[in-house]
């Protein structure tokens, strides 16, 4: 594994950003929705990396995480030979979802940990 980064979810990605640009985040990565508003953000300040994401954009999938502001989050882990990880715990945990390449371009599957918070593991193949 090489790093955990919070994948927080939101009501309002403009007021989220604006925020933590006044504490110092630097906002660089966003992918806009159809209609061009911003359904995702990643922030970072130093070795810190934050992503936020709009509820609305989560729309039905992994119906596990809260859709309530407060910790509603998924925590997203990069990692290396995802396949080989796969294949090694899918059998010992509750798979949400299943190897998948995203939108925007990772390879990721979900899982749900022992208190029901779910992991996404990812990797940019």
């Amino acid at each position: 594994m090489e790093n955990l980064t919070p994948n927080i979810f939101v009501e309002s990605m403009v007021e989220t950003i604006a925020f933590y640009q006044s504490i110092g985040f630097t906002l660089t990565m966003t992918v806009p929705e159809d209609g061009g508003d911003l359904i995702w953000a990643m922030m970072t300040n130093g070795n810190v990396t934050f992503m936020f994401q709009s509820f609305v954009s989560l729309g039905e999938e992994l119906p596990q995480i809260s859709r309530q502001n407060g910790a509603s989050m998924l925590l997203y882990i990069n990692i290396k030979k995802i396949r080989e990880y796969f294949d090694l715990i899918k059998d010992n945990v509750t798979v949400l979802k299943g190897l998948d390449k995203t939108f925007y371009g990772a390879t990721e599957f979900s899982i749900l940990d022992n208190n029901n918070y779910v992991l996404t593991f990812a990797e940019d193949e």
